[in-house]
């Protein structure tokens, strides 16, 4: 007799293994970056790392009370009415775990690019990217304004693909080691570098993202997968490594980026973020101009 598929919805991953994890994850890239760093430092880590936890934390309760609720409910409701794309093509549970899996790195890579490109939204994501330097703590520096509008993508990428609540939440916390990884400033051995560049993308390739020259930040949008960069020609590999200035070119005064200063930073006059470069590639403004 063959055998029969379970219906039966898997439950999520429990936070007790998914949070150890990710903090485990965040000390052993600190420790890496302490040893092995690909940038020099701006900033004293200390300090930004403080001010970006901070950061985090407003975003953690956002994502509290407003996407986990959400998301939780609605993948519940998915699965159990069989809404969604990957729940019509019929496939056994572990592939449409990974169809799904897939589906919400693509589409994230399409949420990203909307962060620069519409000015509502482009005034929240400002603050991830005005950070001086980059490192595995920037990856948890989104403001709780970008946050919440997020909730509104994830709710339609749950519905329209059909995501059940166990592959959100494998996804979920892959997403948050990527995440992790590739804004940390470790320096990879070239030949590890080249060869997992092919398949996700890497500190080096999200550096280049994190650059104030404007056609570098508008190239490696993917935070997971660097195939989606590679079929839209938005991949870029030319990395300078520690030539590589991170930061928007009309933030570039530490006094500017406090944490107060970065808070409010959405819903005050909005700068152009890329005045005119100089020959050496350095931001034409003086560090203090407006």
């Amino acid at each position: 007799m063959g055998q029969v598929r379970s219906n039966r919805p898997r439950p999520p991953l429990p936070a007790w293994i998914a949070a150890p994890v990710a903090m485990g994850a965040f000390a052993v890239l600190v420790w890496l970056e302490l040893r092995h760093p690909l940038r020099r430092e701006v900033e004293s880590k200390v300090t930004r790392n403080a001010r970006n936890l901070a950061v985090a934390a407003l975003g953690a309760v956002t994502l509290q009370l407003s996407e986990t609720p959400a998301v939780k409910l609605l993948t519940q409701v998915v699965e159990r009415r069989g809404w969604g794309l990957v729940k019509r093509v019929g496939a056994p549970f572990w592939l449409e775990v990974a169809l799904t899996i897939v589906l919400l790195d693509y589409t994230l890579y399409i949420w990203h690019i909307l962060t620069h490109r519409a000015p509502w939204l482009w005034r929240f994501h400002l603050v991830h990217h005005v950070d001086l330097d980059m490192d595995a703590s920037t990856a948890l520096r989104f403001h709780f304004g970008e946050l919440a509008w997020s909730v509104l993508w994830r709710s339609a990428q749950v519905v329209v693909i059909g995501v059940s609540p166990f592959a959100y939440s494998l996804w979920q916390t892959a997403l948050v080691l990527l995440i992790l990884f590739h804004h940390s400033n470790v320096r990879l051995p070239d030949a590890v570098e080249r060869r997992l560049s092919r398949l996700l993308i890497t500190p080096r390739l999200h550096g280049i993202h994190h650059s104030i020259v404007e056609s570098e930040i508008n190239s490696n949008w993917s935070s997971g997968l660097s195939i989606w960069d590679r079929l839209h020609g938005t991949l870029r590999m030319n990395s300078r490594d520690r030539e590589v200035t991170v930061g928007v070119p009309a933030y570039r005064d530490p006094r500017e980026l406090t944490l107060p200063k970065i808070l409010k930073m959405p819903f005050g006059p909005q700068r152009d973020p890329w005045p005119p470069l100089r020959d050496d590639g350095g931001p034409a403004l003086s560090p203090t101009a407006p």
